[in-house]
């Protein structure tokens, strides 16, 4: 999980960037404490700043639907609605 702290301007970037989102995310234990560092991921769900969201690196950032033969690294691939752990709201 991580939490969307920034987004990125690129007005020059590979062509199958054009029209892509990318978002600064800082990485994040489930009960919020920063966990790393900075990761720079395409958003393919419409995520905002500071919402938190779940990333997916490497292999599976090309496999999200909007990420196909695309050139990333990391993708957003779902916005964060509630975390619960062992019955108990986080």
């Amino acid at each position: 999980m991580a939490k969307v702290v920034g987004n990125v301007v690129a007005t020059r970037k590979d062509e199958k960037l054009v029209g892509s989102k990318l978002l600064v995310v800082q990485p994040i234990e489930p009960d919020g404490n920063p966990r790393g560092g900075l990761v720079i991921a395409r958003d393919t769900v419409g995520a905002g700043s500071g919402e938190t969201v779940i990333v997916v690196q490497g292999s599976s950032a090309r496999m999200a639907k909007q990420s196909k033969e695309t050139p990333v690294d990391a993708a957003i691939i779902a916005i964060v609605d509630e975390i619960r752990r062992d019955g108990l709201d986080a």
